[in-house]
């Protein structure tokens, strides 16, 4: 009974299991997303900010070609950045582009043409390959995904087809890229706040290179529902109180809006109708 239930494998071969591992967090990534529980300074989907200047990579395409239409300079048309780094010029060389900024760029192909009269180059990306993001886990269609620059963790997830049904709500991480032997930068996603509730305190805006990991739901998750152990998704929203609009034979009056100072007291989320009297004991 016992190997039935926790199942058996041997090498080289898989066995049946009856509580599959499915995906789970690791010790380290639960602690560095403990030590960032909390509101962080970070953006998210009402404080979004600009990216940093675009880096050209491999797999990009750009368009390069003289600003002032009379300029005796001609260049073949898109230009992709080749593995190696560089693009193709043609008779005026292939120079390194790789990690560099539009302006960069500009100076460089500049450089390279040494044609009197040139005039100024202007360059352009017309496909933008190299910036992307990951989902990852219990998602029904996992990869990669370009971004755009005003993506945040729930945009990630509807592009990945949203969560599976194995998927543990209370436990989705968002993990960004670091260097080696440095710190790690792990946050915590609250998924029901932020679409039930619509709070964006953990909908993160994504920066390239940033991992979604959605783990499954344990066995104890599963059979008793996600534990209230005061973790980094538990919280006490506030109602807020939307305008009321008053009836009366003279006309409609809104009065104005305020917030509900605790939970407790919970705001009428909708306009009581004319000519319906409130039972007893309503707000």
């Amino acid at each position: 009974m016992l190997v039935f239930l926790i199942g058996c494998s041997s090498p080289g071969g898989q066995g049946f299991n009856l509580f599959p591992q499915g995906h789970r967090l690791t010790d380290a990534a639960k602690a560095m997303r403990d030590a960032n529980s909390g509101i962080l300074q970070v953006p998210r989907e009402l404080e979004k900010e600009p990216l940093p200047p675009y880096t050209v990579e491999p797999g990009d395409v750009l368009l390069i070609q003289p600003v002032d239409l009379d300029s005796p300079v001609r260049l073949p048309g898109d230009q992709p950045v080749l593995m190696d780094g560089t693009i193709n010029l043609g008779k005026y060389g292939q120079p390194v582009v790789t990690g560099k900024t539009l302006v960069e760029i500009e100076a460089i192909v500049k450089n390279a043409i040494q044609t009197p009269k040139a005039g100024p180059i202007s360059v352009r990306i017309v496909s933008r390959q190299s910036k992307v993001y990951y989902v990852l886990g219990a998602v029904n269609s996992p990869g990669v995904f370009t971004l755009n620059g005003r993506e945040t963790v729930l945009d990630g997830i509807v592009a990945a087809g949203g969560l599976a049904d194995s998927a543990s709500r209370n436990n989705i991480i968002l993990a960004r890229p670091s260097r080696p032997c440095s710190c790690r930068t792990v946050l915590p996603v609250c998924y029901r706040d932020i679409v039930q509730l619509g709070d964006t305190t953990t909908n993160y805006q994504l920066a390239p290179g940033d991992r979604i990991y959605i783990p499954s739901r344990t066995i104890i998750e599963s059979v008793f529902g996600p534990r209230c152990d005061g973790s980094s998704c538990q919280s006490c929203p506030t109602a807020c109180q939307l305008p009321r609009v008053t009836c009366a034979p003279a006309g409609c009056v809104s009065s104005p809006s305020n917030i509900v100072p605790s939970p407790l007291a919970p705001a009428p989320l909708l306009p009581s109708l004319p000519g319906v009297t409130p039972a007893s004991g309503s707000r």
